[in-house]
């Protein structure tokens, strides 16, 4: 649960690290360019890079993994789904898999929640 969690966190963590070095403006014409109020790329880029960074210290894994899922389903709908599963969809539904996996079970390996709870019977729930 723990590699998986920090591959998740990382990969999400580098988007938006890549949408921060780009410019959210250059972001939001993009997503307008898809029929998406540009706002988004602000809620979206800050998702990817806070919640990466969150994820891979292990905190607020079950909430940042439903952000995550949110963000996912909505670039499955509006961006990578005409491009079908196999060089269109793949990655966003692999993570999307990961998110929902995270969102729905509250496990998350060992991380900084585990420690900052004291839980010393079960170090892997959150």
């Amino acid at each position: 649960m723990t590699i998986l969690r920090l591959a998740l966190g990382l990969s999400f963590l580098l988007h938006g690290l890549q949408k921060m070095q780009m410019g959210l403006d250059k972001v939001g014409g993009f997503f307008a360019s898809l029929g998406l109020p540009s706002f988004l790329a602000y809620p979206v880029g800050y998702i990817e890079l806070i919640g990466g960074a969150l994820l891979i210290l292990g905190l607020f894994s079950r909430y940042i993994a439903a952000a995550f899922g949110v963000v996912m389903v909505g670039a499955i709908f509006t961006a990578k789904l005409k491009g079908g599963y196999v060089g269109g969809m793949e990655l966003e539904v692999l993570l999307l898999a990961m998110s929902a996996y995270f969102a729905i079970s509250g496990q998350s390996g060992y991380g900084l929640s585990s420690v900052l709870s004291g839980d010393k019977k079960d170090p892997v729930t959150l």
